[in-house]
């Protein structure tokens, strides 16, 4: 076991890259008028969703102190490189947005349950999604280790994830920051039904455009075989013709040799 960093891949770097730098523009910007339309119309007020319906993914981008940047961006970087290099950057991409939106779904349905936050309560930040990956790692690399820092001991990812659950939950039910904790459980719920149950290829590799495109163009094809079987059948019934087409549309020869007493071949035994 050796201390090293992870490298910084594509979508890390374009994920810590934005962040970033909204978190930059905020901090040199970021007066009270600006603070709270930025609240108000990017991060994710449930009562509004529905009219502002970016804020399931805008408020992911919004932080406004340096710990809670830090924190999401530390955890973004430690956790998401291995799941680039071994995933790609587009399933990668798919973990951490369905955490993100994830995360939002089930700030909403808690609010307007009002469990532990209400509709008007604003959540912002990276959390789902890191949470997710979190989740995702435990679950992949689970018999990993990782360093506690700035504790000087090793852990299993998934007995780190077993704990990060726990601690989650408790500070949930005890409704010390309870609409940020209802986040990190939609993101943790999310990350491990991404996990379980995507495609081994991604969602969108198994739902890619080109491959829907192609196969309704296969479709429609064989419809018009189909129908031009049936039109030549109505053509040549007319013409006191039989022809036979499969439900495929494909041609079936008439058998005209009679039927042989060897089990069916038309030619003869075969030893």
């Amino acid at each position: 076991m050796t201390l090293s960093f992870p490298p910084f891949t594509p979508v890390v770097i374009w994920l810590l890259g934005t962040n970033t730098a909204i978190f930059l523009l905020l901090l040199a910007f970021g007066t009270p008028p600006v603070t709270d339309w930025v609240e108000l119309h990017l991060g994710l007020v449930p009562s509004m969703t529905i009219f502002h319906f970016w804020q399931i993914v805008t408020y992911s981008f919004v932080h406004f102190t340096f710990w809670h940047w830090f924190g999401n961006m530390l955890g973004i970087w430690m956790f998401g490189a291995a799941f680039e290099n071994s995933w790609g950057m587009r399933r990668f991409l798919e973990l951490y947005f369905v955490g993100v939106v994830g995360a939002a779904f089930t700030t909403i349905i808690f609010s307007f349950a009002h469990i532990l936050t209400t509709p008007n309560t604003v959540t912002i930040g990276a959390s789902g999604g890191v949470f997710a990956i979190l989740m995702a790692f435990g679950l992949v690399f689970g018999e990993n280790e990782i360093m506690m820092i700035p504790l000087p001991f090793l852990i299993k990812a998934k007995y780190f994830v077993l704990i990060l659950i726990v601690v989650t939950v408790a500070f949930a039910i005890g409704d010390r920051g309870g609409v940020a904790y209802m986040a990190h459980l939609g993101g943790l719920f999310f990350g491990y039904l991404y996990v379980k149950f995507s495609p081994a290829r991604g969602v969108s590799g198994k739902f890619s455009f080109s491959e829907w495109w192609y196969g309704l163009n296969n479709s429609y094809y064989r419809w018009k075989r189909r129908r031009a079987a049936k039109k030549f059948e109505v053509y040549m019934r007319a013409h006191d013709r039989k022809v036979d087409f499969d439900e495929h549309g494909n041609y079936i020869p008439p058998d005209d040799n009679p039927r042989k007493g060897n089990g069916g071949s038309k030619s003869g035994w075969v030893n």
